[in-house]
């Protein structure tokens, strides 16, 4: 069976089904999302691609557990987590999502290596293996040097790197990332881009992006195009193996 045979017949990891959105904006009400329907299959690199107001974000949101929808369902491992309040989902989001962020969101107290080890740490990983797990991550990002630094002496592409570290370290079942080169430059968001892929393609790390940057989206296996809080067209790029 061929990779995209294999990927057809996966079991979503996550799912939204006749999703909408909207927020109050004080005498306005803005509609984020329209009937939204999404998938995400284990080994995915989907990118959510659009221009800003386009819904990405509210997706990620929903995606991530840490906003709820209007009308319809947001599918986790299968269970319609709508019902549930997100209070109750916090174990969801602490084991099972990983997310990385445009403005890097590191602790600046903090080293690499502790900024990589603090979400073991809410999981209550044994220290053992919460060094094994966090030397790993750091030597995949290559950061295997830089453990003792604090983010202040690392630079945007370190400091987006440890935050990649962060996010796979858990082991988590897929990973958010909200615009993750839109504070770097052309070469350094291209090499974080490439290691991103790496993880995908050797790691079968499950990535969902959203991004309006031409690079993320040509490397996108599967490319969601939003408009107006609605999908505009899905399209495969690069989705046959």
């Amino acid at each position: 069976m061929n990779t995209e045979a294999v990927r057809e017949a996966a079991v979503p990891i996550a799912a939204l089904v006749g999703v909408s959105k909207e927020y109050d904006m004080g005498k306005i009400k803005v509609r984020a999302l329209r009937g939204v329907d999404l998938t995400v299959i284990p080994g995915e690199f989907l990118v959510l691609a659009g221009p800003s107001g386009s819904g990405k974000t509210t997706i990620l949101n929903l995606l991530g557990l840490i906003d709820k929808p209007d009308s319809g369902g947001v599918f986790f491992n299968g269970e319609d987590t709508v019902p549930f309040v997100l209070n109750a989902l916090a174990p969801a989001r602490r084991d099972s999502i990983g997310y990385i962020f445009q403005t890097f969101n590191l602790i600046p107290v903090l080293s690499v290596f502790e900024n990589v080890e603090y979400p073991l740490i809410l999981q209550r990983v044994p220290a053992g293996e919460r060094r094994r797990r966090v030397d790993a991550a750091l030597e995949k990002v290559g950061l295997g040097g830089r453990r003792k630094h604090r983010p202040s002496e690392l630079s945007g592409g370190e400091r987006q790197r440890t935050s990649i570290a962060r996010a796979i370290v858990k082991e988590p079942a897929f990973i958010l990332a909200d615009e993750p080169t839109a504070n770097l430059d052309s070469e350094t968001g291209a090499a974080v881009l490439d290691l991103m892929r790496r993880l995908n393609a050797d790691e079968g790390t499950t990535f969902v992006f959203s991004s309006h940057d031409p690079r993320i989206i040509s490397l996108g296996r599967r490319v969601v195009h939003l408009r107006d809080g609605a999908v505009e067209r899905v399209e495969e790029p690069g989705g046959r193996a």
